[in-house]
């Protein structure tokens, strides 16, 4: 091979295996993209040409040529999250029309959506297995609503609006990356810190030292408070300083929603364009095309749980706020009478240390970064009896602190592996934490010989960073989110399904998606696992008995405005795609404030631009589907009450519904809907009653 071979070749190209992050460059993106999809084309054309209404004429070709596709579309969006640049995002922009356009020929691909529905009326649709056939349903269903039907101008206008709606979403979500980043507050005197925890100081310093203050330091600053969460939240519950909370809260609720990074207008446009294409679609609105393919049925369905829900927590939230005023007056706090937002984070935080005595900021020396992995991976080799080992070094990361882990199953054989990403970087990663796919589980045939192919996940924090030395220190919060997405983790790569159209979260109703992630998180509160994870930092002495039963105590501290803030984002999403026609008499902001006055107790600010920031349903997969969180926490608080059931001190027991769970929930991944695998789980339909009862708002039923 002579030198030159060895430049050309371009790393996204490779296809299959790992992605080989050291050699990736954002300028290699658009020469990769020309490459890639010019191929694509042709062997779709190829495809088409020669197509057979058979599994392996038709799925396992299809499935081929995708793979390509989405190994090296993945690692660009991975690196969007992650590894965000001007050079990036300049490539991802040149390249995402020329992406969505192919995804949108392949989706609308008349002989292939032929040959799907020849199968499925084929006589060998009978030899196919439950995986194959809801691969094929979901393949004609997926065609019919990426605007197969569709002929001439409808078909054009449909593309044309897809297109848009993905360059909409990437500025959408890069408006908010950079408003969230333009916001700082640099803290200079003693008066201005007063009541930051440590923890909080040191980070602010860091954040200093990194904006050029090479001296600040933790105790004397200068301190530098951000809009990231690790830097916002803790500013809110602690700063003693109403003035700096009002102003930093304020920063917080109109980010995006002003100047040049202004997505008011984005917002209006995506509504009306997904109007329009659910129009195009026949649907009466976006809402009912997007419940088309999740677990709910329709509208009606999804709000009937969101009031049972909102009429079981709102009298509680209203509850809930009155105690928080009663406590500031008892504190003879001037502004107790009228409790404004940012009063609410730190009155409650006030509130809770009293009654609970402790504070987030006391444990985060018992919830060290790689104890809490132990504890996590010790609590999986119990229920599921999978281990859990470093395997750094093995796999290219993108980022020094990436770490990378391989499972194997009870006899040592290696079934999975997943990288962690687990510290907040502001200036290049997005905020939040989220699971993604980095290769899905398959059965691969080379050269006549079958293997099968093992998982690999990206999970993805932004928690504390380690900090001067020390190492990462949780708060219990960020070890729920942890727990959260290992949930995800665990349901992509504890999949049994071969066919990567049904394996792990593929084909998962989105509405049950979440189930899994919420029901780790459970597992944060159950004394053996908690203990097993919360071990201090220096002397490794175990949490005190009295800090878990305060955590216990502390659990549905506040639950039913908790709920409710969920069911007011839920509420606005599906007003927002069910009823609302842009260009009218109201805004999406408006439709916001009517909906808040039966879903808040405390309305929201006038100037409240919550939604500029909403990237979930604005740039993420949740557009009515935010309601998904509640649906699946009623799944997930009764899956786990059966392991309550069965006795959580009965080791036996446990282990039995634990493999239970993992044969049924986390192997069957879409190869059945939801119900039927929830049922084979649990035996029954689920119910509420878990759920209620978890959060409190239900009497304990004998």
């Amino acid at each position: 091979m002579s030198a030159n071979t060895t430049i050309t070749h371009n790393p996204l190209l490779t296809g299959s295996g790992l992605p080989p992050f050291t050699q990736i460059q954002p300028e290699q993106v658009e020469l990769a993209f020309q490459q890639l999809l010019a191929e694509l084309e042709q062997e779709l054309t190829t495809l088409e040409a020669n197509i057979q209404p058979t599994w392996q004429g038709l799925v396992e070709p299809l499935e081929k040529l995708t793979e390509r596709l989405t190994w090296s579309w993945g690692i660009v969006n991975h690196l969007m999250g992650v590894k965000n640049s001007p050079e990036l995002r300049a490539a991802h922009e040149a390249v995402q029309p020329g992406v969505v356009q192919f995804i949108n020929q392949l989706g609308q691909s008349q002989p292939i959506y032929n040959a799907f529905k020849q199968l499925r009326a084929s006589d060998s649709w009978d030899t196919l297995d439950s995986a194959q056939q809801r691969i094929v349903e979901a393949a004609i269903r997926d065609a019919e609503l990426s605007g197969v039907g569709l002929q001439g101008e409808a078909k054009e206008r449909f593309n044309a609006i897809q297109m848009e709606l993905a360059e909409l979403s990437t500025k959408f979500s890069n408006h908010v990356l950079d408003a969230t980043t333009a916001f700082s507050l640099t803290l200079t005197t003693k008066a201005e810190i007063d009541g930051l925890p440590q923890s909080l100081l040191s980070l602010a310093a860091q954040a200093a030292r990194a904006a050029g203050e090479e001296n600040a330091t933790p105790e004397n600053g200068p301190w530098r408070i951000t809009l990231d969460i690790p830097s916002y939240n803790p500013f809110m519950q602690h700063s003693t300083r109403r003035d700096l909370r009002e102003k930093l809260y304020k920063a917080f609720i109109t980010r995006a929603s002003s100047g040049e990074l202004d997505n008011n207008p984005l917002i209006e446009r995506i509504l009306e364009l997904r109007q329009e294409l659910a129009n195009l679609l026949a649907f009466p609105n976006y809402a009912e095309l997007s419940l088309a393919s999740k677990m709910a049925s329709n509208v009606e369905a999804v709000e009937a749980l969101l009031e049972e829900l909102r009429s079981a927590s709102y009298d509680a939230a209203v509850k809930d706020l009155e105690a928080l005023k009663a406590f500031a007056a008892s504190k003879g706090a001037p502004e107790a009478a009228e409790l404004r937002h940012w009063d609410i984070p730190f009155w409650a935080e006030r509130q809770r240390e009293e009654k609970f005595a402790f504070t987030a900021e006391e444990l985060r020396p018992y919830f060290p970064l790689p104890q809490v992995l132990d504890g996590l991976f010790g609590l999986v080799n119990r229920l599921f009896g999978i281990t859990v080992t470093p395997a750094d070094g093995q796999a290219p990361v993108w980022h020094e602190d990436v770490r990378y882990f391989q499972i194997a199953d009870e006899s040592g054989s290696p079934i999975a592996y997943f990288y962690l990403d687990p510290y907040s970087r502001p200036a290049e990663k997005r905020g939040g934490a989220w699971m993604d796919t980095c290769i899905n589980r398959a059965k691969i045939t080379e050269n006549g010989v079958t293997s099968v192919r093992l998982p690999v996940a990206y999970l993805v924090c932004n928690q504390t960073p380690p900090v001067d030395g020390k190492p990462s220190l949780m708060t219990f919060y960020e070890v729920e989110t942890l727990f959260h997405e290992f949930g995800h983790g665990l349901h992509h790569m504890l999949t049994k399904v071969n066919y990567t159209g049904a394996a792990g979260i593929n084909n998962v109703e989105w509405d049950a998606v979440e189930l899994p992630s919420q029901f780790m998180e459970n597992w944060c509160y159950e004394r053996q696992t908690l203990f097993s994870l919360a071990k201090h930092y220096e002397t490794g002495e175990p949490l005190p008995e009295h800090y878990y039963q305060k955590l216990l105590a502390a659990r549905n501290y506040m639950s039913g405005s908790a709920i409710l803030r969920q069911l007011h984002f839920s509420s606005v999403d599906i007003e927002l795609h069910a009823r609302y026609r842009p260009g009218g008499n109201e805004t999406a902001a408006d439709v916001r404030h009517r909906v808040a006055e039966n879903t808040t107790v405390l309305p929201p600010l006038p100037e409240d631009s919550f939604l500029c920031a909403f990237g979930h349903i604005f740039a993420g997969g949740y557009a009515a589907g935010y309601y998904s969180y509640k649906w699946a926490e009623v799944l997930s608080a009764d899956a786990f009450a059966a392991f309550e059931d069965a006795g959580l001190e009965n080791e036996e027991a446990v282990k039995a519904t634990g493999r239970r769970y993992r044969d049924t929930v986390l192997a069957l991944g879409g190869s059945k809907h939801p119900m039927e695998v929830f049922e084979e789980f649990r035996g029954r339909e689920p119910s509420t009653v878990s759920l209620l009862k978890h959060n409190g708002l239900l009497p304990d039923v004998a």
